[in-house]
């Protein structure tokens, strides 16, 4: 066997060195001619003069002379031949490609080597992939329009440099020229092996056109079924022609084209070869050379047979003339039948295709274990599948100009692509069921049946007899333990030994010829496919679906996707799509890593592209269900039921209801259906909801790459995105107006979308509790994750701008009664009712859309405020500091007061500014309430912790510990006897007065000081007639109630700041105030006890609120006779009613 001259081992390597070279001219020519990619030599201004002249003389370039246009390249040698050098090294691998080529072209012609597809299927089909892959080698050189100019740089550069060209450029010029007209010159290379060539193509003639049948054939046969047959379900799927049986028809088109192209002599002595050659003409228009490169098969046909014919002396031209014009004759024919036929053709292929793969898809599915004996099945289906795949990518980029251009579009590709993804997916899946069915079949058959044949040989060489022996014995020793143990198995030996033997029994004068022996062939064949089934699934499963064509056509793979994504049925099968994108990679080669990044990028791009479309689809569809049920929701508020009350009302005391317009359905009027044929919109969207759910269970993730890429994280990202946009677009803000959603219909209509949401999960497995985390977590920031204001920002810029200016101004009225804020009755009414978005419902509502963060940050905000008023008030101080500190000292001197009080400014001042700020702490205290009800209502086992540490507080404890927990239970809504966040906020302004070299002890002062400033500055609120207590709302007219919050907290924060006693100072406030307020009663003829006993209930109300005071500390400074008196003279026109 040592003398069959290495042919299995040259032809595996040679094709594998060929695609690469291949791969690599293909790139060349790609990059030279995007504009985008060129190499920065080729596009260089100064280097266009030598480009130019190069072109020109190519071969025979003067590089000695003084010539002019080299002079570019004489300044950057170096750098030319660096930028060339990878381009000359591939081009030189062309010419020793092509000299392994000839010799070994030359030793198989030498060998009369015998070619039959059917026998020795490793080895023809290794000699015509080669001579194939030269081909396209050559006519890919060939269309490289730089070469030239990238060659003859190089070697310029190389003898400016070193002194003499470079040893293989006379070769390489020599090929370029030669190959000028690329098939002229192949057809003569061909001319002395035409007669094996031939051999090699007509052993096609039963397996060819058994594979181009008609759709009709295969409907009549019922091609890939497993149901035609039931009784013989279980028998194995096995023929004497296995591997031909998934052997690519664009493959074979390809080798006879081109091989009676190549040699086409044949084509005029043997009619079989000329049946042959026009069937593959009928089939289509083009076919691939290498990647998105084509060859129009008709075109270059055409052309070189009308070269040939007048080719030669007379006699012999016009007997030629004859012949070829005949042969081109043929090729019109043919193809005017390839566009008036073939497209229908390969459509109803397809339509057919779907049905089949669909069938034999779910039989696998639910019956895995027929995986075994019908794997051939999966495989004829893949490779069937993907040649009308590809041929439709080739023909459809380039379209002929018929009157039915829809035979080359497709809008129903996503299934047949999905069908092939399932069928992928059910092989990996259920390899280890294949493997096992497999491994018992090569050791318990297939071993048993090679050893008979063997054995019924007539003449079998020692040599070759040890080599079939050890197929044998190899395949004896196979058990099921093997692969219960998981044991890896390794059969390529086996393999390439039987080519080995393939091709020492193909040569003539072989002592064992294999042409003598069909039968071992047809073992053997049989053996080799059942080995792959057990260790190279993978590699079959690349060898029959790689469809990867389609990342070199993008254009046509989104325009299919689209066409797809617009066809209601086509839905549940689009994850096809960004599936197929994760075999890219199967297309790459060694030979050239420069084009692995673009691929790469490529592959990613169209995946996350598809991916995105999907998951939009999917969103928009499930978020308009949501919208949908919103509105239903919607009908169901309590503000929509006052014509209902209305009517019942009415009806009640027999009133004749009155006529409106027309008449609105009751809420669930749209569940009820006479016919359920009748479709509502809403029976659409599931149906197409549930339809593109479905394309999410091909598979829960893909890689790409390396990249893991999981399909349902791009739905959950757009479904948080769109629906934060949307939560955002429901509260309905507007800066301009001022207007706002009711937070109690903002959360209603939330909830609706949640509670839509929640059913997601039941089609599509999606983490829907994440998501909604995700996204009311964001909207309790001021900005979420895209930077894009939340409603926490508008809430708190809304009550801000809106409820608490208002207040401010007295328009709107605190109610400690109601617990909201209400409108005064004025000339200027605001644009909206104050209750209706601060009673305790709202603010409920508001606490539960905006959750602990957000109110903290409406805090934050509401305390920048407080701190605003409070630094204006320290001003008013210190303009009156002289007179406070002489009235603090002079308290119980009456006259001396007096005297001192008509001295002071800003009184009235002092104590709007501190009305503001008890406006913004009692709506703070308000939401804050609300808060702590919606946690005790979501969390009570959290809350109970917290209210006992908060009870463990004492006033002996650590101020910094007291201040901790009371942060803590703030942030939970409880009340707490002194505010953390305004004692944080007082300090981080008291830090920047610091910084001006203000003392601690100045700071204490101006504390003690506003005390007393507030105290004596009370009796004036007696003079404003808006000071009047209001008995329905429980509260004064003008908010001075609120005064009662705003000191207690005020004062606890500032003196907490400064760590001094809050209830000394505090008693201290409470008998200067009681003092001035005592004064007030005395002075009733000066008219200033207008609204007197309103003012006395002020005072009442600072106790209450205080944490520090007590009523006996009030009864020990004020009469509670004069407390029991005004709130008799309040309450005195309520109790005549009542009464």
């Amino acid at each position: 066997m040592e003398n069959h001259q290495k042919l299995a081992e040259k032809l595996t390597i040679l094709n594998e060195r060929g695609n690469g070279v291949l791969i690599r001219m293909n790139y060349i020519k790609k990059i030279c001619a995007d504009v985008k990619l060129r190499p920065p030599i080729l596009t260089d201004k100064m280097m266009e003069p030598a480009i130019k002249y190069i072109t020109k003389k190519f071969p025979n370039i003067d590089f000695r002379g003084n010539i002019q246009s080299l002079t570019s390249i004489q300044r950057q040698k170096s750098e030319v031949m660096e930028a060339t050098t990878s381009y000359y090294d591939s081009f030189l691998d062309v010419v020793e490609f092509r000299d392994h080529v000839y010799e070994l072209l030359n030793t198989i012609d030498a060998s009369q080597c015998f070619f039959d597809i059917a026998i020795n299927f490793d080895f023809t089909k290794s000699y015509l992939d080669l001579i194939i892959t030269y081909t396209s080698v050559i006519v890919t050189l060939a269309r490289i329009d730089e070469k030239k100019a990238l060659v003859g740089m190089f070697n310029c550069a190389h003898e400016m440099t070193k002194g003499s060209r470079d040893p293989s450029y006379p070769r390489l010029s020599q090929m370029f020229v030669e190959y000028e007209h690329p098939w002229k010159k192949l057809t003569e290379e061909f001319g002395p092996h035409t007669q094996l060539v031939t051999a090699a193509l007509l052993s096609l003639r039963k397996i060819y056109p058994r594979r181009n049948l008609p759709v009709e054939r295969w409907r009549s046969a019922q091609l890939l079924s497993l149901l035609n047959a039931s009784a013989a379900m279980l028998d194995p799927a096995c023929c004497d022609t296995m591997a031909c049986e998934y052997l690519s028809l664009e493959v074979m088109e390809r080798w006879i084209i081109i091989g009676f192209l190549l040699c086409h002599s044949s084509l005029n002595s043997n009619p079989s070869s000329q049946e042959l050659w026009k069937m593959a003409l009928r089939s289509g228009l083009y076919i691939t050379v290498t990647r998105d490169e084509l060859l129009s098969i008709h075109k270059v046909s055409e052309d070189l047979f009308d070269g040939i014919k007048g080719y030669g002396r007379f006699p012999e031209a016009m007997h030629r003339m004859q012949q070829y014009g005949k042969r081109v004759a043929d090729i019109k024919e043919c193809r005017d039948h390839a566009i008036a036929h073939s497209g229908a053709l390969h459509r109803e292929r397809r339509h057919f295709l779907r049905g089949a793969l669909k069938e034999l898809a779910t039989v696998l599915e639910d019956e895995p274990g027929l995986l075994g004996p019908k794997a051939l099945f999966v495989f004829m289906a893949l490779s069937f599948s993907r040649d009308e795949v590809q041929w439709l990518v080739r023909h459809s980029e380039n379209m002929p100009k018929i009157k039915q251009p829809e035979d080359y579009i497709d809008n129903q590709m996503a299934e047949l692509l999905f069908h092939m993804e399932k069928l992928k997916g059910l092989m990996r899946k259920y390899h280890y069921v294949v493997q096992r069915y497999h491994i018992q079949y090569l050791a318990q058959f297939d071993a048993l049946v090679l050893n008979d044949t063997i054995q019924n040989m007539h003449v079998c060489p020692e040599e070759e007899s040890v080599l079939l022996s050890s197929f044998v014995s190899t395949l004896s020793v196979l058990s099921v333990k093997q692969v219960e143990s998981k044991e890896e198995f390794d059969f390529r030996a086996v393999r390439l030994d039987w080519l080995r033997l393939q091709a020492y029994t193909s040569v003539n004068k072989a002592p064992l010829l294999i042409k003598d022996y069909p039968d071992l062939a047809k073992v053997m064949n049989m053996i080799q496919f059942h080995t792959k089934m057990v260790d190279a699934t993978e590699e079959l499963l690349q060898e029959t679906s790689n469809v990867s064509i389609l990342c070199f056509y993008p254009r046509v793979f989104e325009k299919m996707f689209c066409q797809s994504s617009e066809q209601m049925t086509m839905k549940r099968y689009l994850m096809a799509f960004p599936s197929v994108c994760s075999h890219f990679h199967w297309c790459r080669h060694p030979l050239c890593p420069e084009e692995e990044e673009a691929i790469e990028k490529r592959s990613l791009r169209s995946c996350v592209t598809f991916l995105e479309q999907i998951a939009s689809q999917t969103s928009a569809i499930m978020l308009e269900i949501c919208a949908e049920q919103c509105n239903l929701n919607d009908q169901l508020l309590p503000k929509h039921c006052v014509e209902a009350i209305s009517a019942a009302r009415h009806r009640k005391q027999k009133k004749a209801v009155p006529k409106r317009g027309v008449q609105k359905e009751k809420p669930g009027a749209e569940s009820l259906r006479k016919d359920r044929i009748i479709t509502t919109n809403m029976d659409k969207m599931h149906l197409m909801l549930t339809e593109i759910c479905s394309s999410y269970s091909l598979c829960s993730d893909m890689v790409v790459y390396e990249h893991i890429i999981v399909p349902t994280e791009f739905l959950s990202s757009h479904l948080e995105i769109r629906l934060s946009e949307i939560i955002v677009r429901m509260a309905n803000y507007n800066q301009t107006t001022q207007e706002i959603a009711r937070p109690t219909e903002l959360l209603a209509g939330v909830t609706a979308y949640a509670a839509s949401l929640q059913t997601l999960p039941s089609y599509v497995t999606v983490d829907m509790a994440r998501l909604l985390k995700n996204v009311l977590l964001q909207q309790t920031q001021p900005l979420d994750s895209r930077g894009v204001p939340t409603l926490t920002n508008f809430y708190t810029n809304w009550y801000l701008e809106s409820l608490l200016r208002l207040a401010s101004n007295s328009l709107v009225v605190h109610c400690p009664a109601m617990h909201c804020f209400v409108n005064q009755i004025s000339d200027n009414n605001p644009a909206f009712r104050a209750e209706e978005f601060s009673d305790i419902s709202e603010l409920r509502a508001l606490a539960e859309l905006l959750g602990p963060y957000g109110l903290k940050f409406l805090s934050e905000n509401l305390m920048w405020h407080v701190t605003s008023q409070v630094s204006e008030l320290k001003k008013l101080v210190v303009e009156n500091m002289d007179v406070l500190v002489q009235m603090r000292n002079n308290f119980d001197k009456a006259e001396e007061m007096a005297n001192l009080k008509r001295r002071l400014t800003g009184g009235e001042n002092l104590l709007k500014r501190m009305t503001i700020i008890g406006v913004i702490l009692s709506f703070r205290w308000m939401a804050q309430d609300c808060l702590n009800e919606v946690l005790q209502k979501h969390c009570p086992l959290l809350m109970g912790p917290i209210e006992s540490l908060k009870d463990c507080i004492s006033p002996d404890t650590d101020i910094k510990v007291t201040l901790s927990v009371f942060e803590l239970a703030s942030a939970a809504g409880m009340s707490c006897d002194v505010d953390p966040a305004l004692v944080s906020a007082i300090r981080s302004m008291q830090t920047e007065i610091y910084a001006d070299n203000t003392s601690i002890d100045t700071e204490y002062k101006l504390s003690c000081l506003l005390l007393v400033f507030i105290a004596v500055s009370l009796p004036s609120l007696a003079l404003d007639p808006n000071s009047s207590y209001s008995r329905e709302h429980g509260g004064h007219n003008n908010n001075v109630h609120c005064l009662a919050l705003a000191i207690n907290h005020v004062a606890a924060a500032m003196l907490t700041v400064q760590n001094k006693n809050i209830e000394q100072h505090l008693k201290e406030f409470l008998l200067l105030a009681s003092s001035t307020l005592l004064q007030l009663g005395q002075n009733e003829e000066k008219g200033e006890s207008k609204n007197r006993e309103s003012v006395y209930l002020l005072l009442h109300m600072i106790v209450e609120e205080s944490a520090f005071l007590s009523q006996d500390m009030l009864e020990s400074c004020f009469p509670y006779v004069l407390l029991r008196n005004a709130y008799r003279e309040v309450y005195k026109s309520i109790a005549i009613t009542l009464g």
